[in-house]
């Protein structure tokens, strides 16, 4: 043969390899999850891409029936008809088409459960002994049976039954009468109680750990307070690996030890990079961190923040309280330049305070110094001599409470959650401030999903001030309105209550709140709609101001990246469009 036509026939060689031969499986007559069982249940369904002889074709097929009627038994269909239909398409290819008569299930009509009467009064152990006795009357399902019953076993283990055995475990099942019995029996054995708590690889003096430990020694042992336990080292962020296990093979009379397995984590961290908020302008932040300054689990923090119109230098020193409230104590300084639309700062801040959980909330009650220098109703870089500037210079020693909550079903995107942040500060009572004022504030956020890729965002805030002399007040302690979290389609704290000059100064107090929908076109890209309203003010005059906009929202990889176009509305002293910039969680 020449080699031209050795070349011609080359193709005509490869062509069996080529061929994509499958096997067609049809199943009707029932549908999930029924449906999905007998098409898991045949051996055929594994052909699908896959060749297959006229010979093994046929041995498949001669299966398919029985295995299709063992697949609905576990689903307690014991009676079911299976219909059967083998068709060659050609080329390799087969059809199989089984049709399914389910029948009439099997009910379970007893269920005899035997356990230790005082295992049975334990809340986790009553609930899941109710689960597999609610299987009275319902339709045999070997699945939800199975996870019921290893339910049960997994809560006598949970609560301190560790050598729990189940010695009956039958299902019976009569065909004629299409019912089933179900009898299980467990021997408890004695409920142990927690031993001693063994840290090994820690860094910290002895006993220091032992405050994060929420049981004591001889209390009954439980598997959710271990978690608990877990939880409290990881969050205290000293550790690169926690490792929480009772000693199960060294228990004896009735006690069982913990053993927990620690790796320290790098204890100095270094953070820095660029960032952009229309309310601060593009700046760089840098932080460093000591995880812990000694034996007893000390923190340092410091963070200078460098921005076109805000300069802070900030240190936080803390002194952690491990133990069921997680308490701390915490003492810092920030020293804030403050540049905005309307106001400028240079204040220092010292601050001492003891933060706790206390009722689900955190509680914060501590003593704050504020002193500096500021002015107040500027418009740009105007000479500090311009008629209708407020200038001011003052000391303010005060204490302050705060209560704040939050719950949210995903930290980086939530689709359904809350904030609220309640806070008081006053000066009464204290000889060394220039000013007497009383001041609470109340910041709310709720988000819930609806009709899939949607979210609707309510968020408010409101504060009210009492004061002797309003002028002493700085701008921190004034009130205004505008800016990305405020009131968009306005600048940052570019309105509020205005002097004789026109020019605004801040007011007593502030109410603004904002509605918002969202809607995402995938997992990281949407858009929004918002409208806000609000203002600061003094008194009773109280004209709220409205802005409304669209925005886009990029789910990022450092986090939610907002991005808003706002205009004022129905508002004759401002115009324009105003972009917004927040980067941030939800919450």
């Amino acid at each position: 043969m020449g080699r031209i036509q050795r070349l011609t026939l080359l193709p005509l060689l490869w062509l069996p390899l080529l061929a994509h031969a499958s096997v067609q499986l049809v199943v009707d007559g029932v549908e999930d999850p029924l449906k999905f069982a007998v098409t898991s249940g045949v051996d055929v369904a594994q052909y699908a891409n896959r060749s297959v002889t006229d010979a093994q074709m046929q041995r498949l097929y001669g299966q398919a029936v029985d295995q299709a009627k063992s697949a609905m038994e576990p689903y307690g269909y014991y009676e079911a008809a299976v219909d059967g239909r083998l068709e060659s398409l050609g080329g390799g290819n087969w059809r199989v088409t089984l049709h399914v008569t389910p029948g009439v299930p099997v009910t379970v009509t007893a269920v005899e459960l035997k356990l230790d009467p005082k295992a049975a009064e334990i809340p986790g152990i009553r609930r899941a002994k109710r689960a597999i006795e609610n299987l009275k009357g319902e339709v045999l399902n070997h699945g939800v049976y199975d996870a019921a019953r290893d339910a049960l076993s997994s809560a006598l283990t949970a609560d301190g039954f560790l050598d729990a055995r189940l010695t009956t475990r039958r299902v019976e099942v009569n065909r004629g009468e299409r019912s089933a019995v179900v009898r299980l029996v467990w021997e408890v054995g004695p409920r142990y109680r927690f031993g001693d708590v063994h840290f090994e690889g820690s860094q910290f003096r002895p006993g220091f750990l032992q405050r994060y430990v929420p049981f004591k020694h001889g209390d009954y042992f439980s598997q959710s307070q271990l978690l608990q336990l877990q939880q409290a080292l990881n969050g205290a962020d000293y550790f690169s690996v926690v490792n929480v296990q009772p000693d199960v093979d060294d228990k004896k009379n009735g006690v069982v030890d913990v053993k927990v397995d620690l790796a320290p984590a790098k204890r100095t961290i270094y953070t820095g990079g660029p960032f952009f908020g229309t309310d601060t302008g593009f700046g760089v932040r840098l932080g460093y961190e000591l995880r812990w300054t000694n034996k007893r689990g000390h923190k340092w923090k410091n963070e200078v923040v460098l921005a076109q119109n805000l300069k802070t230098v900030s240190t936080l020193y803390v002194v952690p309280m491990p133990g069921q409230n997680q308490r701390s104590f915490n003492y810092g300084a920030i020293y804030r330049d403050s540049n905005t639309d309307t106001s400028q700062s240079r204040t220092l801040e010292v601050i001492a305070n003891e933060t706790r959980q206390w009722y689900g909330w955190t509680r914060s009650i501590g003593m704050h110094v504020l002193d500096g220098t500021f002015t107040v109703g500027k418009r740009g870089n105007e000479p500090d001599n311009t008629p209708g500037l407020d200038h001011g210079q003052s000391t303010l020693v005060y204490p302050e409470m705060s209560l704040s909550r939050k719950s949210g079903d995903n930290p980086i995107f939530v689709r359904n959650g809350w904030s609220l942040v309640l806070t008081a500060r006053s000066t009464v009572g204290t000889l060394l401030s220039d000013a007497s004022f009383s001041q609470v504030t109340a910041d709310a956020k709720w988000i819930n999903s609806f009709a899939g890729n949607n979210r609707l965002i309510l968020r408010g805030s409101a504060g009210a001030t009492w004061t002797n002399d309003f002028s002493d007040l700085p701008p921190q302690l004034r009130f205004f309105a505008g800016g990305d979290r405020s009131i968009r389609g306005y600048g940052f704290q570019s309105i509020g209550p205005e002097n004789s000059y026109g020019r605004v100064i801040g007011g007593k107090n502030l109410l603004v709140a904002s509605t918002e929908v969202e809607h995402y076109f995938s997992r990281t890209w949407g858009m929004a709609s918002f409208v806000d309203a609000g203002n600061a003010f003094s008194g009773t005059d109280y004209k709220p101001a409205i802005g409304a906009g669209l925005g886009a929202r990029w789910l990022s990889p450092v986090g939610m990246i907002r991005l808003d176009l706002g205009v004022p509305v129905h508002n004759s002293t401002h115009h324009g469009v105003e972009l917004h910039v927040v980067i941030g969680p939800d919450l």
